[in-house]
């Protein structure tokens, strides 16, 4: 890479995903190409160029600053060399994840499994996975498509979604990324109509409609209706070791954000999970988590994620935690959380699980 030209390194993890996104200018015989290397991290990198021949400084400096733009807004956070970006472009950059969409989504109070069973034996109540991802409201635009998390702030998402999302029309769909799949649960907007104030089966029938079937990087919550289809899907979720089931009212509007108790929607986690900030990195792929300053235990960090920072909140899985004091039991990481504030991280609002003294 030329010296004293702008180049930059940028990574994307999510998931399965763990991406790096290399571009830098160089100059070639008097003016400038843009070129660029990526592919998984660790793995030999595949490499191009944005210029089919040599362009001006300035030209080049446009093609640059569009090229990582464009990365960044697809969820790629800078890793390295972002002093190369044009001021504008850098603002945005910095900016992107801050950004409010207003869009917001609608939370689910918690319920516990035996509270599910007035749900699973009600008709007017449909069920489906909980799925352990992150949250996502999208809306498209003729100009644009823009994602939102739970705080309604703008967020990157894979290419593999972006690519999925190529329906012509205008709409807006909530919905969890899972890795490069985006399972959608309802649709608010579509073709330029309002749903929101239609019941949930009336929003999920055109659910159906609009995405047909969907492909393999868009696709619809499986949804149980009826006594036994519910039991039959909650004993499935339940086998295969997954985080809980939804319980949806199918007569009820939509709404956003969480309601003070109840609600048209509801959760029940068979596992249960925390926010907590990292305190400290440790030796070989591991982490110190706490809440308010804390410590509530160690965390293995899995092989195809990145090691989160200090100060960063993230999202623990665990069956239990041993005691007032003590430290959770059988922690699984899940995820950093983007969308979840410091203030949030208490004992308090995140109400663990102590183990039973029966």
């Amino acid at each position: 890479m030329s010296k004293n030209l702008p180049s930059i390194s940028l990574a994307f993890c999510e998931g399965n995903s763990d991406k790096v996104y290399k571009v830098a200018i160089e100059k070639i015989s008097g003016e400038y190409v843009v070129n660029f290397a990526f592919g998984r991290r660790g793995a030999t990198l595949q490499t191009g160029s944005k210029t089919t021949q040599p362009v001006s400084l300035e030209d080049a400096q446009k093609i640059y600053d569009k090229l990582v733009l464009s990365k960044t807004a697809k969820g790629y956070k800078v890793v390295g060399g972002a002093e190369g970006l044009g001021t504008s472009v850098a603002n945005k950059v910095v900016d992107k994840d801050q950004r409010d969409t207003g869009l917001r989504p609608q939370l689910l109070n918690p319920i516990t499994e035996t509270e599910a069973e007035a749900y699973l034996i009600d008709d007017d109540w449909c069920s489906q996975e909980k799925f352990d991802g992150k949250r996502m409201t999208i809306r498209k635009t003729e100009n644009s498509i823009v994602a939102a998390n739970k705080k309604g702030q703008s967020i990157g998402f894979p290419d593999a979604i972006s690519a999925g999302l190529y329906f012509d029309a205008n709409f807006v769909i909530d919905g969890e990324a899972i890795g490069d799949v985006l399972h959608v649960f309802d649709a608010l907007e579509c073709y330029d109509k309002d749903l929101r104030e239609k019941p949930y089966s009336d929003r999920l029938e055109q659910l159906n409609i609009f995405i047909a079937g969907g492909n393999r990087t868009v696709v619809i919550a499986k949804t149980a209706i009826g006594i036994k289809a519910k039991r039959k899907l909650m004993a499935e979720l339940k086998e295969a070791n997954k985080e809980g089931i939804v319980f949806k009212k199918l007569s009820a509007k939509w709404y956003a954000g969480r309601p003070a108790s109840g609600g048209s929607a509801v959760k029940c986690k068979f596992w249960e999970s925390c926010s907590c900030v990292v305190s400290k990195v440790n030796a070989k792929r591991s982490i110190k988590v706490s809440l308010e300053g804390q410590s509530i235990g160690n965390v293995t960090i899995p092989p195809n994620k990145s090691v989160p920072s200090v100060g960063q909140i993230v999202e623990i899985k665990y069956l239990y935690v041993s005691g007032k004091g003590g430290s959770l039991y059988q922690p699984i990481y899940l995820n950093v959380r983007d969308d979840v504030d410091v203030s949030e991280c208490t004992f308090k609002a995140q109400k663990l699980k102590y183990k039973s003294n029966d």
